[in-house]
């Protein structure tokens, strides 16, 4: 029997799953599964989608990680705490939301943390929407002090805050935006890049470009910078367990 998977979201041209996807399943042989991206316009359309397709399991991307928890059936202890979902999985008519986002995140910085440990680190988290969420989620749980960016009151310090001493003060700048994202790779978020030292360690949740503006700028003043391609793995494998748990 065959089992479906995909990722919702729009525009879904930059999606890493697809591709990752069907790259494990001809490594591994898994000839019974499928996945494929179903760019939604309307979360509504989702519930069609999952009759249509008979789907197992799903990934939810930009724009739709918040706006899909009203239609599930219930959501784990950490989609809870965060707020946002990224993966859901499909049992019958049931509908269970998680979010692995903060695996991923956490995952992808365990290689840094021996460096960033010795700075007695705080971090800087650009934007405040689920993928920031996860972010600030992971911080807590790794016991690291943050603070939001957001051009909105939903942050702690709005853009137009960040002066030398806010740049200096914070050692992890993590851009959780989608500006940079290929095909707007010309973007970045507007932040004062002069006032970054080589102690700085920039992350990008962005993997496409591998180097946007934002890593670039960090390379220009010597930080450790580091992208989004690893979580992307480290989350796409909690999901694949997930959705294969008895």
């Amino acid at each position: 029997m065959i089992r479906h998977f995909g990722v919702i979201g729009y525009p879904l041209g930059h999606s890493f799953s697809p591709d990752y996807f069907a790259k494990k399943f001809k490594r591994e042989n898994l000839t019974e599964y499928t996945y494929t991206a179903f760019p939604l316009t309307d979360i509504q359309e989702l519930s069609e989608v999952i009759k249509k397709k008979h789907l197992s399991g799903i990934n939810v991307t930009i724009p739709f990680k918040e706006k899909v928890i009203p239609i599930l059936s219930e959501i784990d202890d950490s989609a809870k705490k965060v707020g946002a979902v990224n993966c859901i999985k499909i049992t019958g008519d049931k509908l269970i939301g998680y979010n692995t986002d903060v695996w991923g995140f956490t995952q992808s910085l365990l290689p840094l943390l021996p460096e960033i440990e010795n700075v007695h680190p705080k971090a800087l988290i650009l934007g405040t929407g689920g993928a920031s969420k996860a972010v600030a989620e992971s911080f807590r749980l790794l016991q690291i002090e943050f603070a939001t960016v957001s051009r909105g009151s939903q942050g702690d310090f709005y853009y137009a805050d960040l002066n030398k001493n806010i740049i200096q003060s914070y050692d992890i700048i993590v851009n959780t935006t989608p500006l940079g994202m290929s095909p707007d790779i010309g973007s970045c978020p507007d932040i004062p890049y002069e006032y970054l030292k080589k102690t700085h360690f920039l992350i990008d949740l962005i993997y496409n470009p591998k180097k946007t503006v934002f890593l670039t700028k960090g390379l220009q003043h010597h930080c450790t910078i580091k992208n989004g391609s690893d979580m992307l793995v480290y989350q796409a494998e909690k999901s694949w367990e997930i959705w294969n748990q008895k």
